[in-house]
């Protein structure tokens, strides 16, 4: 038997969808930023794994040649629609009680490795009934401390000066920088697993946070013959 059950308010799933555009246009400005002095590299001493740059003629042949002008203008103001849009669902989730489904609450890491062991089929038990499970409480509430990371290193990179206190707090500018840079790095890497997973969910997933409706099959109700006792 199925029937459709209500999944994403409205204001969630615009919440939700408004971050694509603004988070892709944020990356892309945020490289060319980036492509004026890129400094970062992962490793450890003088071992060098990776090194977080491209060389010259593979930065121009994508586009980013010498445009620091264009995309500090596009990084500045598309930086304040993601404040405002992150603003505005934080107070949505706080208001309305939705922060119930997502914040981490007792059992919440436990919870998060039994879906990460049911994910890699290490374990077949059934994942835990409910809105969202352990992973998925963390992931969204990580995301959202992200997104407030990303917007104080922003403006402490931004207003260095006029800002001090909070560029000091943040360990200096160069800091703020760094830390900037690798929660962006982590967006990237939550979006990879994010999309991930909603392929794998399918398409009833992916359909409820578009329409807010999620289709649940239950079992049939099992019917005992008049006069026999189950």
């Amino acid at each position: 038997m199925k029937r459709l059950v209500r999944k994403h308010p409205l204001a969630v799933r615009w919440f939700h969808w408004l971050n694509l555009p603004l988070l892709t246009v944020m990356i892309w400005s945020g490289l060319y930023i980036y492509w004026a002095y890129p400094v970062y590299r992962l490793g450890v001493g003088d071992f060098t794994l990776l090194e977080m740059n491209l060389s010259r003629d593979t930065w121009r042949a994508i586009g980013f040649n010498n445009n620091l002008a264009d995309g500090m203008a596009l990084h500045f103001v598309f930086g304040w629609l993601f404040a405002i849009n992150g603003l505005l669902y934080v107070a949505y989730t706080a208001i309305s009680g939705e922060w119930r489904e997502l914040v981490p609450r007792r059992g919440t890491l436990r919870e998060a490795w039994h879906v990460l062991l049911h994910d890699l089929h290490l374990r077949k038990d059934p994942l835990p009934p409910g809105k969202f499970n352990g992973a998925q409480r963390l992931a969204y509430t990580g995301i959202v401390v992200a997104g407030f990371g990303s917007l104080v290193t922003g403006l402490a990179i931004y207003k260095p000066v006029q800002l001090g206190w909070l560029t000091a707090l943040l360990g200096g500018y160069a800091m703020a920088r760094f830390l900037h840079f690798w929660l962006t790095v982590g967006y990237v890497l939550f979006f990879i697993v994010h999309i991930a997973q909603v392929v794998r969910a399918g398409w009833n997933n992916f359909r409820a946070m578009v329409i807010g409706w999620e289709v649940v099959e239950e079992p049939a109700e099992s019917k005992t013959p008049r006069g026999e006792t189950p």
